[in-house]
């Protein structure tokens, strides 16, 4: 079986999303940000502080190298623009998860952490600049997904059913 990757803009619920399917599916989850932590031992946050974007990018293209080689049968959940790495689909099935912008703000906002959600996404802070961000990737989400799931307004339950179905698992 392939990797199932979840793409889409940050706050959509990649993670949540993915611990769920993993723990219904008894299959390993990864996530790209996690791995990235690991390596450089601090938050990505500090790493976009320190070295910044371009930085950033290459240890994502670093990871995205290593899961191609050496991970199979795995959901991996990415952070926001992972999903810009070049050899993306070799690594495994995309699944853009697809809401609007207010949906996934919505989101962020009426979670019992809002305030940590918030923090671990400091570019929510200008929520102009989020949007124009926002606008720009979500047809690239689109171009580089093998399935496009709508998640916005649907319980956990309900995308891990459907993404079951969607992938014939």
């Amino acid at each position: 079986m392939k990797n199932i990757i979840l793409i889409g803009f940050m706050g959509v619920g990649k993670g949540t999303i993915a611990r769920a399917f993993c723990a219904h599916m008894e299959m390993v989850g990864l996530d790209t940000d996690d791995i990235i932590e690991s390596m450089e031992n601090r938050s990505i946050k500090e790493v976009f502080a320190a070295q910044g974007e371009a930085y950033f990018r290459a240890k994502e293209s670093q990871v995205a190298s290593w899961l191609s080689k050496h991970v199979k049968n795995t959901l991996i959940s990415t952070g926001g623009g992972f999903f810009m790495v070049e050899n993306l689909n070799k690594i495994g099935t995309v699944v853009y998860l697809k809401s609007s912008f207010e949906g996934i703000l919505e989101r962020i906002l009426t979670h019992p952490n809002a305030e940590q959600k918030l923090a671990k996404r400091p570019l929510f802070a200008d929520k102009e600049k989020a949007k124009a961000l926002f606008d720009k990737r979500a047809p690239l989400y689109e171009k580089k997904a093998d399935i496009v799931l709508h998640v916005e307004g649907k319980s956990i339950q309900d995308i891990v059913k459907e993404l079951k179905k969607r992938l014939k698992r």
